[in-house]
């Protein structure tokens, strides 16, 4: 894996084809890659990427570190421009919106960004507030989604913070190869977990304030009877041995864009109780057996999570997730590449048209006109595309307004 600060080139078989014949090229900049001291950093842009060059696609990983510091930025910025002058890219894919403004100003290439959340969201503190600085960054994103020629969001909320609609709603997709169902006791087994417990999952870092740590551990107190189970340092290929072993999986954050984990724990057949965020309503409905929270009081969730423990079993969340799989979003993706070299040489900016258009018309909400969605039923509405001025940063700012509780497969319940 490449190191941040370093380039990283692999050419894949013969796939989609460039602006001078050959693959197509693309370098994917990003502020977040996997380092020797960190190598399970995003393990969804690395997955992504494999599976680009996979299809063909030669692919250069930029990686950079921001720092929140001004001259690494500075200096990521001159070096991107030396690279861009060697190179024979075809386009840039920025990943998140402060790799996009390194690309952006000025715009050498083509250019394709995908916003994760935090870009638009906000940065929590460690006092558990939002920061002055995610304002800047969602500033920064805006300014960023109007210079390129492809955007990407990763959920259908995140459109209110953009200054006119995605192109493409593309969530962090799965690897259906890693995440499968496997017997609960054989993954406890080889976990050394107590096969007579019943074992709440929190795959995130328990340090990270956004992700709610200590809200989960109360949560899961007040259910009763249940261990919490932090799976966070541990390789990638044994998350889904957790996401087995465990009875249900708990999330707690403030805010996400499209969480990986949900995706993964569904195609593992696992229950999930989840507060409302990101695209969690939209991924969980259609799923008998788990929970979306109607609020984040331990309470809640706690009571969620009995429920789901006192059930049992399993649930039905691969078939729910199967229009995620890597490779067929990495085929959506390819088509938004084609989207922006069409744009670039003057071709006016539209939504991805033809097979990819949504069945039904257009998704409702703050992506109204876009040409491709990928996901289930629902989703999240929105009161559309936030002014390059943006919002505050309070609560009310980050995720679709409250709703009532739904335990999902269920309908709602009041």
């Amino acid at each position: 894996m490449a190191m941040r600060g370093s380039a990283e080139t692999v050419v894949g078989r013969p796939g989609p084809a460039g602006q001078l014949g050959g693959p197509l090229s693309v370098l994917v900049v990003t502020s977040e890659w996997p380092t020797a001291n960190q190598p399970l950093l995003v393990p969804f842009i690395v997955q992504q990427v494999r599976f680009l060059r996979e299809a063909g696609v030669d692919v250069e990983v930029f990686p950079f570190r921001g720092a929140r510091n001004p001259e690494n930025y500075a200096r990521a910025w001159r070096r991107l421009r030396g690279r861009i002058r060697a190179g024979r890219h075809d386009l840039v894919h920025a990943q998140f919106g402060q790799a996009g403004a390194l690309a952006a100003f000025p715009k050498p290439l083509p250019l394709v960004v995908t916003f994760h959340g935090d870009d638009l969201e906000g940065i929590v503190g460690d006092d558990g507030r939002y920061l002055w600085l995610g304002r800047v960054l969602r500033w920064v994103s805006q300014a960023v989604a109007l210079r390129a020629d492809g955007i990407v969001a990763v959920s259908r909320h995140l459109g209110r913070y953009l200054p006119h609609p995605p192109d493409a709603i593309i969530p962090t997709g799965v690897d259906f190869s890693k995440f499968r169902p496997i017997p609960m006791a054989e993954a406890r087994a080889r976990l050394g977990l107590p096969p007579d417990r019943k074992l709440v999952l929190f795959p995130a870092d328990p340090a990270e304030t956004r992700k709610r740590h200590a809200l989960a551990e109360r949560a899961v107190r007040l259910a009763g009877e249940a261990d919490l189970v932090v799976a966070w340092g541990v390789p990638h290929q044994d998350v889904p041995v957790y996401m087995n072993a465990c009875d249900v999986m708990v999330l707690t954050s403030m805010h996400e864009g499209s969480p990986t984990v949900v995706k993964e724990a569904l195609a593992c057949d696992m229950p999930i109780v989840a507060v409302d965020v990101g695209d969690v309503r939209e991924r969980l409905g259609p799923v008998e057996g788990c929970v979306v929270c109607p609020d984040d009081r331990p309470e809640t969730i706690a009571a969620g999570l009995a429920d789901v423990l006192a059930r049992g079993g399993r649930v039905r969340g691969r078939e729910a997730v199967s229009n995620l799989e890597e490779a067929v979003l990495t085929a959506k993706l390819l088509e938004v590449y084609k989207l922006a070299l069409s744009r670039a040489r003057g071709g006016r900016r539209m939504g991805v048209a033809g097979s990819l258009a949504r069945p039904g018309g257009d998704p409702p909400g703050p992506v109204r006109g876009v040409g491709m969605h990928l996901g289930g039923a629902g989703g999240d509405g929105g009161e559309g595309p936030t002014p390059l001025g943006g919002a505050g940063h309070g609560r009310r700012d980050h995720g679709p307004p409250p709703r009532g509780p739904v335990r999902t497969g269920a309908g709602v319940s009041g």
